[in-house]
């Protein structure tokens, strides 16, 4: 993501459009550093977020209302004595800098036409908004920055206003071929750092996208691009300058699945792997962007306990199950050592005091072997050694063989839950996850008295394009379920090849069988949904619903079948629709 000078552009033109003329009517500051103008332009009402927090600095147009604190903070009670009811006389953005400047005029207390300017500046923990009379001296900003905070420069009441440093940078708009030339690529640096780090305003993610569109790798260095490519670069950077000044924009959220990853006021072709949704503004973007967003980092933030105990118990089992693999693997040496010992009482005449070995033919493959001994030992004691350690090594084995299969369950059951706690969307999901490590051991159970209502959540539900219904179980329980309550005996199941993932099942309802787009719909799903999600391809076993069993004992959602099909399928679900 990246709220950088292009998306900043594009907030500025939507600005321009719809708020130039109008008359700001009300100012709240709903946080310590945020600002809420509601403004009204022709009998239209709009509502203008300056945010300047350090953590997620915005410039947007919101429909939402916030709560507001009783009493107005100062820097809100000032403004209003300014400004309010004051009219925007023009909205700028310096060159492509993070800077926004909202240009007001206001009568003052004698009457007189005043002349004040709303400066937003967005630059991560340095964000801020300060408010400057028409001599550029500032009046009071949102934050206060001392000489003790930055030796650069202050902003505080009464000190003349100035831009941020520009860190050696230039606008789009000033760029020449000769720059370009003798400049950006002489830079010793990787071609997309170069560009982000010589022009204002572009991000990383516009920088990658350019030299994606000149045929160019952002990896390689900017040195070492030659007169073609350096023409190609220029045409692409003269492209998005003129896109910039005509107002072309084309406001967009990237998906990987279901999960926001990039937005842009420009397409992406870069990205062209992943789903893009179009908007009609950026502030549609921005609002959509983050509300999704947010949900996703609010799932991880409450599911941490959850992962970190599937992490521990994972890390747990997998060392076990490697230590009792090796162990097994150790008692192949069995067998070599029976035959010795059936050899030494075939042979073992021969064998003469302190001799050290015997070489003899193994009957089982008519080949000569040669069999160490002890010669402190008959070959009677040599041979009853060889037969203890065979039958020491036999009862390992009978054991471990036991133990290796149940610890290998064990982390397959525990792979599941880390992909369930994966494709969790919601509280309901990760309490039936909570659930399934109680009941398993994996967490304790603490009783309160009260009997606990069983929470269920909803598996995913897709519809395919012709119209057959696709439900995805989001954890082992929903997969039980799915699979033996809900799933009719012809409906076809979907699952990833040995390894962790949701049971995909499509109703069949009427139907005697599958067109094939399904058939490939419904395997992506079972792909996309699996540990194989970032492979390039995920093999896919499916069959129909009567064709499985569930092994006594065995863990919710583990299912055995032997007949059954299967497909390699990319694990991509854009395009597929969810009900």
């Amino acid at each position: 993501m990246a709220f950088d000078g292009t998306v900043i552009a594009n907030i500025v033109y939507d600005m321009k459009r719809l708020l130039i003329g109008g008359r700001i009517y009300k100012i709240y500051q709903p946080e310590t550093d945020e600002l809420l103008l509601v403004i009204k332009n022709q009998k239209e009402t709009h509502r203008l977020l300056l945010s300047a927090s350090a953590s997620l600095p915005l410039v947007y147009f919101t429909s939402e209302n916030k709560a507001n604190p009783m009493t107005a903070p100062n820097f809100c009670m000032l403004l209003r004595k300014h400004i309010s009811n004051g009219r925007i006389t023009d909205i700028t953005q310096p060159g492509l800098e993070r800077i926004v400047e909202i240009s007001v005029e206001h009568l003052n207390e004698m009457g007189d036409l005043c002349h004040k300017k709303l400066i937003v500046e967005i630059m991560g923990k340095h964000s801020n908004i300060i408010f400057v009379d028409d001599k550029q001296m500032i009046i009071d900003s949102i934050k206060h920055i001392s000489n003790n905070i930055s030796s650069v420069r202050e902003v505080l009441p009464g000190r003349d206003y100035s831009y941020p440093p520009q860190q050696d940078k230039i606008a789009i708009y000033d760029m020449t071929p000769q720059w370009l030339e003798n400049v950006l690529l002489t830079k010793p640096l990787p071609l997309q750092r170069a560009i982000y780090g010589s022009l204002s305003g572009i991000s990383p993610l516009m920088a990658g996208e350019i030299c994606y569109r000149a045929g160019l790798d952002g990896g390689d260095a900017a040195a070492s691009v030659g007169p073609q490519d350096a023409m190609r670069l220029y045409g692409e950077l003269i492209r998005l300058k003129t896109w910039l000044s005509d107002g072309t924009f084309a406001p967009n959220i990237i998906y990987q699945g279901k999960e926001p990853v990039e937005f842009s006021s420009f397409p992406l072709e870069g990205h062209a792997d992943k789903e893009s949704i179009s908007y009609d503004t950026i502030s549609e973007v921005l609002e959509h962007y983050y509300a999704e967003k947010e949900v996703v980092t609010r799932i991880r933030q409450k599911s941490t306990d959850l992962r970190k105990v599937v992490s521990n118990a994972l890390e747990r089992t997998s060392k076990k199950y490697d230590l009792q693999s090796r162990q097994l693997k150790d008692t192949d040496k069995k067998d070599k050592y029976k035959i010795y010992g059936e050899l030494l009482h075939t042979y073992g005449y021969d064998v003469k005091p302190g001799q050290k070995e015997l070489k003899c033919i193994n009957y089982y493959d008519g080949n000569e072997i040669t069999i160490p001994l002890d010669p402190q030992l008959t070959s009677l004691e040599n041979a009853k050694k060889y037969f203890d350690r065979y039958n020491k090594l036999k009862r390992t084995y009978q054991a471990l063989i036991t133990l290796v299969e149940e610890t290998g369950q064990e982390l397959a059951h525990l792979e599941s839950i880390s992909n369930s706690l994966e494709i969790a969307r919601d509280e309901n999901d990760l309490s039936m996850i909570k659930d399934e490590l109680m009941e398993y051991g994996y967490m304790k159970r603490h009783f309160t008295g009260k009997k606990k209502q069983k929470v269920k959540s909803k598996p995913f539900h897709y519809i395919s394009s012709d119209g057959f219904h696709m439900y995805v179980g989001k954890n082992n329980f929903q997969n039980e379920d799915l699979t033996f309550k809900f799933a009719n005996g012809k409906d076809m199941w979907f699952h990833a090849k040995k390894m962790a993932g949701s049971h995909v099942i499509v109703k069949l309802e009427t139907a005697d069988e599958l067109p094939d787009r399904t058939y490939e719909e419904a395997a992506r799903l079972a792909a996309y949904y699996s540990k194989g999600k970032n492979a390039p391809k995920v093999e896919i076993d499916y069959t129909e619903r009567r064709n499985l069993k569930k092994p006594p004992q065995a863990k919710p959602g583990f299912v055995i079948y032997h007949t059954n099909y299967s497909m390699n399928i990319e694990p991509d679900i854009s395009g597929i629709q969810e009900i």
